[in-house]
């Protein structure tokens, strides 16, 4: 339970990134600068600085978590649980968190696309996230930190998560993102195989 000098920083951090994103969408990512978000904020540029080191990382955003992270969630689930189904249960909670802030995120996806530049941070940040995600699997399944497959798993997983929000933006978030990473989640389990295709089909095209 956040106290209120956190819930105060968050909802500071929030209305920071909301700005940031609306006058991006609104002129585009080279005619917003800092001054301008912190005064749609309704905060000084200082205080910006205190939350945001570029204008870039408001756009991008990264929620300050209120609990356990991805990771110890991992880490937490019982090791009789399969693993795509135990990386899918620990990062439920924040799948579902996307949903809640739905046309924030959509926004999100939307400056990001319509801005290439942003991309270079997203794909750093990625692979961070998912170095620390191929711990968490080696640790989980006993295996030596520098072994393949947890890295492989990592990939893997993040690229379906990837994928679900993509299709979910293409929709305008009219369906459920949970379901759609469920379902990506799903092929992976299957082995990457197109169940929609008859069977027979995939024979002949062997």
């Amino acid at each position: 339970m956040l106290n209120r000098r956190d819930r105060k920083k968050q909802q500071t951090r929030s209305a920071l990134m909301s700005a940031a994103l609306r006058l991006a969408d609104e002129r585009g990512l080279d005619h917003v600068t800092v001054e301008e978000i912190s005064e749609a904020a309704d905060v000084s540029p200082r205080t910006f600085f205190n939350y945001f080191a570029t204008k870039d990382d408001a756009i991008i955003g990264e929620q300050i978590a209120d609990g356990p992270s991805v990771c110890d969630r991992l880490l937490a689930t019982p090791v009789e649980v399969p693993l795509i189904p135990a990386i899918l249960a620990a990062l439920t909670p924040e799948i579902e968190q996307f949903q809640a802030d739905r046309d924030l995120w959509l926004l999100r996806m939307r400056v990001i696309k319509d801005n290439p530049a942003l991309l270079p941070i997203l794909v750093s940040r990625g692979a961070v996230a998912e170095q620390e995600s191929a711990v968490a699997i080696a640790t989980r399944l006993g295996l030596p930190a520098d072994d393949f497959f947890p890295l492989l798993a990592a990939t893997l997983t993040g690229t379906a998560v990837r994928a679900a929000m993509m299709r979910w933006a293409d929709t305008d978030g009219a369906g459920d993102l949970l379901e759609l990473v469920r379902e990506a989640f799903g092929v992976l389990a299957g082995g990457l195989q197109p169940e929609h295709l008859n069977p027979e089909k995939q024979k002949g095209n062997r």
